[in-house]
């Protein structure tokens, strides 16, 4: 046994791995430091998790900046090495001298060593209080890493954590949308969807999921008002995008305040949507620019 295993690549991973590349990009920028390595934990490995484990073990799935593979694809067991450590405390770690650490295991000196790393950052990626993963930053020199470089790598850990948050929240979101709407306040549910729908989709940075996300708003809003849905011909209005999802926040009884937060904007920019969807619609208030907007088949 050389101490580690490799896991088996599954599907799914795409989005992560984005989210993963676009990290280790920013902190070899931010720090400056040569190498950069990330992963996640997985349920999925070649081999069973050691009994009582906690759920997934952590996988260097993106590598930049290394001479070689070779620590790409390798699984690390909580509390084994740096980065097995920084997942069981959930803190960053660090040492000086990889080799020459006194408070970490040494299962993965070799492939270290073959890469020629001496000073290493671990940071944890923490989704709702829970290690999903670990960004590591290296050195080819026993050097201290100061404070600039740490903030650094908890900022580019931010960025992932991120990412993961959103996408899980918009399949969250795309499961209950798919759900049939029952009961009397289906549709006040299925506007909520909408309009929750709306305002993650410019959010995701994974376009598929994006795309899945808007066609099914866009069937939301296909089944809109009643008129719509009795065959009656739906005014043509076309609003921007960025108006469609204003006047859905409003449908919800939402301030130009509360809108504007829920969709990264300012209240300025929301007002300005919001006045010149109310143009376009003919609508001389908010309640009217929504009830045309439903008529139009752009809410439901």
């Amino acid at each position: 046994m050389t101490g580690y295993e490799r896991y088996e690549g599954h599907e799914g991973e795409d989005a992560d791995a984005f989210a993963l590349r676009s990290a280790l990009v920013r902190l070899r920028r931010d720090t400056g430091l040569p190498v950069a390595l990330g992963g996640l934990l997985h349920d999925r490995l070649k081999s069973p998790p050691a009994p009582g484990s906690q759920r997934g073990r952590l996988r260097i799935d993106e590598v930049s900046g290394t001479y070689s593979s070779a620590l790409q694809g390798i699984g690390i067991a909580t509390g084994s090495g740096l980065g097995g450590k920084t997942v069981a405390l959930s803190r960053p770690c660090a040492v000086v001298d990889y080799q020459e650490a006194r408070h970490i295991s040494h299962e993965y000196d070799a492939v270290v060593a073959a890469e020629g790393l001496r000073s290493v950052l671990a940071v944890p990626v923490i989704v709702r209080r829970q290690v999903r993963g670990v960004l590591y930053g290296a050195l080819r020199a026993p050097r201290p890493m100061g404070e600039r470089i740490l903030t650094a790598a908890v900022a580019a850990a931010r960025d992932v954590e991120q990412a993961l948050v959103v996408r899980e929240e918009a399949q969250a979101l795309l499961m209950a949308a798919r759900e049939p709407a029952v009961g009397a306040d289906a549709w006040e549910r299925v506007r909520e969807a909408h309009s929750a729908l709306r305002a993650l989709a410019p959010k995701l940075d994974d376009p598929l999921l994006r795309a899945e996300l808007e066609a099914v708003y866009g069937t939301l809003a296909s089944a809109a008002d009643s008129s719509v849905r009795a065959g009656r011909p739906a005014p043509e209005v076309r609003l921007a995008p960025r108006e469609v999802d204003v006047l859905a926040c409003v449908a919800l009884g939402a301030t130009n305040a509360a809108a504007a937060e829920r969709l990264g904007l300012g209240a300025e920019t929301v007002k300005g949507y919001l006045r010149s969807a109310m143009r376009k619609l003919g609508a001389r208030s908010r309640w009217e620019a929504v009830v045309a907007a439903r008529r139009a088949g752009l809410l439901p």
